[in-house]
């Protein structure tokens, strides 16, 4: 089995800001594949649904911690051990916003550390491992100087909402292509995208 987790912070106060885009990206996939997320289990929102990608027909399940993100690990470590993942290095695959990426921008990577992101260094923290794939979307930096716990809990603006469309679309096909292809062969189409350096 496959797991795609999105990191976030439940609730509307939260919805629609730069720190729950992985929350967007994961809603994305999961509704392109018809998997719905309407089960509360380990914690958070989850769904798990037969997925075709590519040519793979693969279980897959999707999974929103309801934690806050400093406390994502234990949905996760939950999750892995009631769920049929055979193998977290090739199996599991997290969600989330990197303040040092431009906007829209993806990276995508097999292993590796938080890079000062708290949800994924709790994840990282409660699995006792780091081998583990992780798909950060970028949400750029502030404009002008301000911390950047406050930067990431703001809201896109209508601007940005409208080229967040697309770039979320990409991120879905990118969860889609390590799956079904391996994050090795699916890395030099998602970190190369030229879409990405053509956005405004």
């Amino acid at each position: 089995m496959k797991l795609v987790v999105g990191l976030g912070n439940p609730g509307p106060r939260y919805a629609g800001t730069r720190h729950n885009v992985g929350f967007r990206v994961i809603e994305r996939f999961a509704s392109e594949r018809r998997i719905p997320l309407d089960e509360q289990r380990f914690g958070g929102r989850f769904g798990r649904g037969q997925a075709t990608l590519g040519a793979v027909r693969l279980d897959v399940g999707v999974l929103e911690p309801e934690t806050f993100m400093n406390r994502s690990g234990e949905v996760v470590r939950e999750a892995l051990r009631l769920l049929p993942v055979e193998e977290v290095s090739r199996d599991l695959l997290v969600v989330l916003d990197d303040v040092d990426l431009p906007f829209g921008r993806l990276r995508l990577r097999p292993a590796g550390g938080a890079g000062g992101h708290l949800g994924l260094a709790d994840v990282i923290a409660c699995l006792g491992r780091d081998d583990f794939a992780r798909l950060r979307f970028g949400v750029g930096r502030p404009p002008v100087p301000m911390e950047t716990s406050s930067f990431v809990l703001q809201r896109f603006s209508p601007e940005e909402e409208e080229r967040l469309v697309p770039r979320i679309e990409a991120a879905a096909a990118a969860i889609e292509a390590a799956l079904s292809q391996g994050v090795a062969a699916a890395m030099n189409r998602v970190n190369r995208d030229p879409a990405a350096d053509a956005a405004p």
